[in-house]
């Protein structure tokens, strides 16, 4: 019935029904779930839905209730969503408007429908306390209006963090006042490469966008009136071409070679920044203005797939390294992330990265991102050092998801919606003390080969469905039993307007043929990840 599955559902006889009389009750301290409740339900029902004393449908808290915890007494008469916090009560209206006619989903009247909730009973709390998703933003631009929308979806399905991959090689995403050539020049790319092969020609087509400061505002303030915390990050020492064409100081810049521009090839660039004095300057001014925008306690730096070829063969980054007293390119990497991470804890957030932080020696308030399979999460947790889990070969909505010949542009292994429904986010090498450190897990989305918001819906669904229950859901999971459910959800996705993968494979217009993709073996995957250690 609902999905993510609920603790405890107890389900009586009878239904209580949403009428035009229907009136919402809420303390002023939950006035912002109410004003959310009645956008949701108005538009199907085309009922009024005012809030005001005596309402059949009651908001309230429950100090009894963890903060995430929420439940949900249907009677004949009455609806009574309770919640240890804002985010429970939340959690408890999304659960409510699940348990209406799947066409509640709709954005205009629909006749013709009993808006009905079945009697029943709901007690219910999230295992885990990041439940995420990551989006790329830098590959391909999303529109502020479909990151809303994402939002929206994520809301739908419990999670609770956004981790918005503001930067890389191939364009840069946020606004930042003090250096305004980073979105004049690096917002945006002369064209972008076509298939996911090393011969892949590219589309000949410009590329770019990029958020104002008001924009990501926005969309902070409406994530979280969703309770959902907006996690930016913002991309170094690698993956940083498209700042260096904007600001071509912060490289290893060197007399006989052109200047950058934004680059237009996937994956791993050799171009990196120079590790000067004024490069940290630069990059601590912009973390600077991205605090003013994202109250989250976590900002992301990046730090993964940072290739140190550039370094060892760079004169001044060679005596750089001298003058800092380091040996190897892993310790200059260290150091870097080291000084973000000092600057980042002196005004009271975290740095959150990927697990290449690890080498070198990690940031002492750093908290690591797990991709490469899990052996960043073991390590991270056992050095006392909180993990995200979110290993590439479980939960990287971008890898293909069946083998057919069918799917558009397949990169990775095979990753089915059963797949990532076994994800387990806690590694069983950490002893109970270690698995503490452990806060959750998330799904990361690259859109490398996902042009266009249609096809971030092909690729995330219905397999974000799948992570939202691995997180959600303290206890045994039953694949079959949620299977079914998830079938029934379908319905709610339908009209909602997300154009998901079926599982007869994908639609004609949700195909790319000839364009080539990049399969992999798990052999070919592993020798991947020795390369870049």
């Amino acid at each position: 019935m609902l999905l993510p599955r609920p603790t405890s559902l107890l389900i009586g006889e009878g239904d209580f029904e949403v009428t035009r009389a229907t009136r919402i009750t809420a303390p002023a301290e939950l006035s912002s779930a109410a004003s959310w409740l009645q956008g949701a339900l108005r538009p199907a029902t085309g009922y009024p839905l005012e809030t005001g004393p005596g309402g059949s449908i009651v908001l309230e808290w429950n100090p009894q209730l963890a903060p995430e915890g929420y439940t949900v007494d249907v009677s004949l008469t009455e609806v009574r969503v309770a919640g240890g916090g804002p985010a429970g009560v939340f959690y408890g209206c999304q659960s409510l408007v699940q348990l209406l006619p799947p066409q509640i989903y709709r954005r205009g009247r629909v006749l013709g429908v009993p808006w009905t909730v079945p009697v029943l009973q709901i007690e219910d709390a999230p295992r885990f306390a990041w439940r995420g998703a990551m989006l790329d933003v830098a590959r391909h631009f999303m529109p502020k209006h479909d990151v809303l929308r994402f939002i929206d979806l994520m809301a739908m399905h419990r999670l609770n963090t956004l981790h918005l991959h503001l930067t890389d090689d191939q364009g840069w995403r946020v606004e930042i006042q003090r250096y305004p050539r980073l979105t004049e020049v690096g917002s945006w790319r002369r064209e972008s490469q076509l298939g996911a092969a090393s011969y892949s020609r590219g589309d000949s087509r410009p590329h770019g966008g990029f958020y104002t400061q008001d924009d990501l505002r926005e969309i902070v303030a409406y994530a979280t009136e969703r309770s959902i915390n907006v996690v930016p990050e913002i991309e170094s020492p690698g993956h940083t071409q498209a700042a260096i064409a904007a600001y071509p100081e912060l490289g290893l810049g060197r007399e006989d070679t052109e200047p950058l521009g934004v680059w237009t090839r996937w994956g791993i660039d050799d171009n990196v920044i120079n590790l000067e004095e004024s490069t940290v300057e630069f990059f601590t001014n912009v973390l600077d203005e991205v605090l003013e925008i994202f109250p989250s306690p976590y900002i992301g730096v990046g730090g993964d797939e940072c290739p140190k070829t550039g370094w060892r063969i760079d004169e001044r980054t060679q005596q750089r390294k001298a003058e800092l007293g380091l040996t190897t390119e892993d310790e200059l990497q260290s150091w870097f992330i080291r000084r973000l991470d000092d600057h980042l804890s002196r005004r009271g957030r975290r740095l959150f990265g990927w697990d290449e932080i690890l080498e070198g020696g990690l940031a002492d308030g750093a908290t690591v991102a797990s991709w490469r399979g899990m052996a960043g999460a073991v390590a991270a947790a056992k050095a006392g050092h909180d993990v995200v889990s979110c290993p590439d070969n479980q939960v990287y909505l971008d890898y293909r998801q069946s083998d057919r010949s069918d799917e558009p542009i397949p990169v990775g292994t095979v990753l089915t919606i059963a797949d990532v429904y076994r994800f387990e986010p806690v590694p069983a090498e950490l002893t109970p003390e270690e698995a503490t450190h452990v806060l959750g897990g998330q799904a990361n989305i690259w859109t490398e080969h996902m042009d266009s918001p249609r096809t971030v819906d092909y690729f995330a669904f219905p397999r974000l469905c799948a992570l939202a229950e691995a997180l959600w859901l303290d206890g045994e999971r039953d694949y079959d039993e949620f299977a079914d459910r998830l079938d029934q959800h379908l319905a709610r996705l339908d009209a909602f307007g997300v154009e998901y993968r079926r599982s007869s494979g994908p639609q004609p217009w949700q195909q790319r043929p000839g364009v080539t993709g990049r399969p992999v073996t798990p052999q070919q995957r592993t020798a991947y990840f020795d390369s870049l250690s």
